[in-house]
């Protein structure tokens, strides 16, 4: 069988299972009660993934994983170098991939232009395992194809690209979870991924806080680069989601999520606050 056709099994089989999974862990453990407009949410949601997987067909006639196959015996790439193990190719590649992730969220939120795309992704008014599906169709085609040119740069071997995008499917829907960790097990898990407790800080009303804890996966970019937030000003009990202004029943519909970006925001690009990363580290101090 091919890398795709190993990917598109894999992929299918992890989606499945994760959502499964994850939804019956806020059932049985939630963090909040479920939002009254729980089935809007997820149906709008998954009609969004729908739309991308449509637009990225025509957009990316390869995947990711079918990129990284093609260059893998390029000498220009800066991982193809015999001397390099591949158990070191194969850790590097899966690092500076995750990193990557993290680089181009904070440009999210740092470029006034890409903030107006991603903003769809923190006007959702509640947060679930959904939440990890309600991205612009654009945002998601700009990553996929920032993720293809590092590809081809960097040229990891095929297995960590598969790790990395399987992961990032599981961690999408764990992240957002309405669901409650143990507090040892928080701790623990929060030493190799982000857990929920972590990327709810992300997603408050507080502008100041959505630019903190812009982890994708790994949760130690926060802590190297000073975007680590440990909690919300108004603490956990108290937080509300989504955006300032969009906290309405319309920010549940597929046709506000598609057409927000092109619509005045509640609060333009240039009030965003973009807070000096020590000033958050100090403000997330909580060990």
């Amino acid at each position: 069988m091919s890398w795709t056709g190993i990917q598109a099994n894999l992929y299918w089989i992890l989606f499945s299972a994760g959502l499964v999974a994850v939804a019956l862990w806020e059932v049985l453990r939630p963090w909040r009660a479920a939002s009254e407009q729980l089935t809007r949410r997820w149906r709008n949601h998954a009609l969004l993934v729908g739309i991308f997987a449509g637009v990225s067909v025509l957009v990316y006639r390869a995947s990711a994983l079918a990129l990284a196959v093609a260059v893998a015996n390029n000498k220009f790439g800066l991982l193809n170098s015999p001397w390099l193990p591949l158990a070191v190719r194969w850790i590097l590649g899966f690092l500076l991939l995750d990193l990557l992730r993290y680089g181009l969220h904070r440009a999210f939120h740092s470029v006034p232009l890409l903030w107006r795309v991603h903003q769809v992704h923190h006007s959702d008014p509640a947060v679930d395992l959904s939440t990890g599906l309600r991205n612009h169709p654009l945002e998601t085609l700009a990553a996929q194809g920032a993720f293809c040119l590092t590809i081809a740069i960097l040229a990891p071997p095929p297995s960590a690209v598969l790790a990395m995008e399987l992961v990032a499917i599981l961690q999408a829907f764990f992240s957002h979870a309405n669901a409650n960790l143990p507090v040892w097990m928080e701790r623990l898990v929060g030493i190799v991924v982000v857990t929920p407790q972590m990327h709810r800080v992300h997603h408050s009303e507080e502008m100041r806080e959505q630019n903190a804890n812009l982890g994708e996966v790994i949760p130690w970019w926060d802590r190297i680069f000073g975007t680590y937030l440990d909690c919300p000003a108004a603490g956990f009990d108290r937080m509300r989601f989504g955006l300032e202004g969009s906290q309405n029943s319309a920010s549940a519909g597929l046709l506000f999520m598609l057409s927000q970006p092109f619509r005045p925001s509640p609060r333009s690009s240039n009030e965003l606050d973009h807070s000096e990363p020590a000033v958050l580290a100090q403000a997330g101090s909580g060990d």
